[in-house]
């Protein structure tokens, strides 16, 4: 038998040869299911919007990082992309803000329209309602008017409501016209109606949105 010393020295041999030996390989880590080139190759030079949708709402961070390397003019066809697609991206959200008030017409109209397809945040209203109201062109004023009334296809009943008390009338007008049409209902509410009338009706519409939550 060996004397306790050697095998005190070749115990901790085997524990420090332990330590440092790499262990049995693992499975190799898949390679990214959305690689930047193949997913570039769908978008340009002829966007594929069915090839996209194959690869499903994984493309929509590569196409943001594309979004940001990319000219205006490349821009503005991600842009048109993200709004075909209609998906929710807080990646898509955050690199088309970036652009929501270029002037460069084109990826400004595109980047208004695809805004309300890919979120329903806050900011996001707010700078297309910023966008109508103040800036100084009236195509952009016009094309986010459109972006608010037909595109913000996210935007829940409790946010219409909120937007049935904006001060300006066409906001109201098109709040009150996504509500109907999502409802068939309009609460006896006109956009151009006395302050008063209007609250009353909003009061309404509040009452029907409590009922609503509880019966979901």
């Amino acid at each position: 038998m060996s004397p306790p010393s050697l095998r005190y020295r070749a115990a901790r041999i085997l524990i420090v040869m332990a330590l440092f030996m790499p262990g049995p390989a693992g499975p190799r880590a898949a390679p990214p299911a959305d690689d930047e080139k193949q997913i570039a190759a769908l978008i340009f030079p002829q966007l594929d919007v069915e090839g996209l949708k194959k690869r499903g709402p994984a493309v929509l961070p590569v196409m943001a990082r594309l979004y940001e390397r990319s000219d205006e003019q490349h821009r503005t066809t991600l842009a048109n992309a993200f709004y075909i697609l209609g998906w929710k991206s807080a990646d898509a959200k955050r690199v088309l803000m970036q652009d929501a008030h270029t002037q460069n017409t084109s990826l400004r109209l595109q980047v208004q329209w695809a805004l309300g397809r890919v979120s329903n945040d806050r900011d996001v209203v707010d700078v297309l309602l910023s966008n109508m109201r103040t800036d100084p062109n009236p195509l952009f004023r016009d094309k986010a008017a459109c972006a608010l009334a037909h595109d913000q296809i996210h935007l829940t009943e409790a946010q219409k409501v909120y937007l049935l008390r904006d001060p300006e009338p066409q906001v109201r007008g098109i709040a009150s016209q996504a509500l109907q049409i999502q409802t068939g209902q309009n609460k006896g509410y006109r956009a151009d109606a006395s302050p008063e009338e209007r609250e009353a009706a909003i009061r309404q519409w509040e009452r029907w949105l409590e009922e609503y939550r509880a019966n979901m």
